[in-house]
């Protein structure tokens, strides 16, 4: 099945991601890629429309990043935003300046042409918009046939539009979920004036996707890394459906998994879900080759490349395995900011993206490589998975091995592991690890402070607890849980967990901060 397609040009913005999902929640297929990327490349895919993304650099710069020619030869609608509008102003003609007053975060916009079709369908108020802004320069001439369309205290040109060469400039930042009507702008842009064929559904994904692995795979065998989580849990049932007994689940316990849980693994796919499945006790050479190891990037890639190489090894007792797959999502590649993405900037590897090793013997299986977390969900549920697997709360892959920060020991996994499960399961005593919370967990600090416990001097370590809310883990804000169960839970681990006198707890957003720790 052939979709219309919208193409989002990258820039450089963390958010970027965030737009390509944004146009998928309008039911409407997006694939994002470099700026940088061969003009047959992009056009291969006959867009209906562009969007140009935000990003870090001043169009004035020596050697920014520039509009290619095809964008505006294809004749199709192109919306840019924040860097991307300015990119178009200064393409055409107008002027782009470095702003006295910057403007980052919170903002009002106020819409002079609210019939406009970018701006149709905005409730509850059309003239006036609750925004997003991060950016240090501003718009001060437009470029000719260019019509004003909303404006700010500090941005003249909050938007704008040339309706006969179909362009259309936001500076603020509709993808995040910080600008609450963002997401009908974006879906006025690529259904109302793209005119989109809004088809793009979990229903069609998994046919489609289905067709895909059966064609990659053929004949050959697959081996699954199986986690237990819910990408790889979908990953593994989506190749499950398309080629059946041709796939073996792998499941490596690594010895840094939440409580009890490597026994759920085991007792839900291979008893309950009826999967191939191998399980691999292999804790006693994670923690051989993660002795010493501090840094979390190297705790990152050891992990990864042993993750290979156990796979290797129980594949070679299978006989000719060819394909490995994985349960890899969109907002892992991003993170890692992947060799297509020149202009972003590492955060942190993921073991099963930057950690691979460049030798791997295996041809990769990466069904949900263009999906969000939230889209992942819907197709585990479309396939029947569930709930306690759907909503299972995010784990990594390296597993507590980058929430004991310093460095990993049995026992220092094994307090964490207590009092992970202690926060964890009174969250869920309270219906607060779905609703309540998008990620929740206990981080075990490197740290020693000194305390009294039975009238004695103590100095012992520190459990940081971590709960967030998000949409769609790019952006993150920390949970307001209440302060009577914060105090019921940091009683409980000092004096159930031995070895910890002090608990914190992490009241830090994202950005500045991320998810976990490392």
């Amino acid at each position: 099945m052939t979709h219309d397609t919208i193409i989002v040009l990258d820039y450089g913005s963390q958010y970027s991601q965030l737009i390509a999902r944004r146009v998928r929640e309008a039911n409407v297929y997006c694939e994002l890629f470099s700026w940088r990327t061969p003009a047959e490349k992009i056009l291969s895919y006959n867009p209906k429309g562009f969007i140009l993304s935000g990003g870090p650099n001043s169009v004035y710069d020596p050697g920014a990043p520039t509009l290619p020619k095809y964008v505006l030869e294809a004749g199709v609608p192109v919306l840019g935003i924040c860097y991307g509008m300015q990119l178009l102003v200064d393409q055409l003609g107008g002027r782009v300046a470095g702003s006295v007053k910057r403007e980052y975060g919170h903002a009002d916009i106020f819409v002079d042409h609210p019939e406009h079709p970018l701006f149709q369908n905005i409730e509850p108020n059309a003239h006036e918009m609750h925004v997003w802004m991060s950016h240090g320069d501003k718009v001060e001439a437009l470029p000719s046939g260019f019509t004003p369309l909303a404006h700010s205290a500090n941005a003249p040109f909050a938007a704008a539009a040339d309706l006969k060469r179909n362009l259309y400039t936001v500076q603020f930042h509709p993808e995040v979920v910080h600008t609450p009507q963002g997401s009908q702008l974006l879906s006025n842009f690529v259904n109302s004036i793209c005119g989109s064929t809004p088809d793009w559904t979990a229903e069609n994904f998994i046919e489609e996707q289905v067709a895909a692995i059966r064609r990659q795979v053929g004949d050959g065998r697959v081996v699954l890394g199986l986690s237990g989580g819910v990408d790889s849990a979908v990953a593994g049932t989506l190749i499950h459906r398309a080629i059946g007994d041709q796939l073996t689940a792998i499941f490596v316990d690594h010895g840094m998994l939440r409580f009890e849980e490597a026994e759920q693994v085991v007792q839900t796919f291979q008893q309950e879900e009826g999967m191939n499945l191998i399980a691999v006790n292999a804790i006693e050479e994670y923690l051989d080759d993660l002795k010493g190891v501090i840094e979390p990037e190297r705790k990152r890639k050891i992990i990864g490349e042993k993750f290979v190489r156990i796979f290797e090894r129980e594949a070679n007792k299978l006989g000719q395995i060819d394909f490995l797959a994985q349960g890899t999502i969109y907002p892992d590649v991003i993170e890692s900011a992947a060799k297509d993405r020149p202009e972003a900037h590492t955060i942190k590897t993921h073991h099963n993206v930057g950690g691979l090793p460049e030798d791997i013997t295996f041809e990769l299986v990466e069904p949900l490589r263009d999906l969000f977390k939230d889209e992942v969900r819907k197709i585990g549920t479309a396939l029947g998975l569930p709930d306690e697997i759907v909503w299972r709360q995010p784990f990594p892959g390296p597993g507590l091995a980058i929430r004991c920060l310093g460095e990993i020991t049995w026992p220092r996994l094994e307090k964490l592991r207590a009092a992970d499960h202690i926060f964890t399961s009174e969250l869920r005593g309270r219906g607060l690890l779905r609703t309540g919370t998008a990620q929740s967990f206990a981080v075990l600090l490197p740290v020693q402070t000194v305390g009294v416990m039975g009238d004695q001097r103590t100095y012992d370590e520190v459990i940081a607890l971590r709960a967030v809310t998000t949409d769609d883990f790019m952006t993150a804000d920390w949970a307001r849980l209440d302060h009577h169960l914060l105090a019921h839970v940091s009683r409980r681990i000092v004096n159930e967990v031995k070895g910890v006198n002090r608990v914190v707890y992490d009241i830090t957003s994202k950005p500045p901060g991320t998810i976990e720790w490392e």
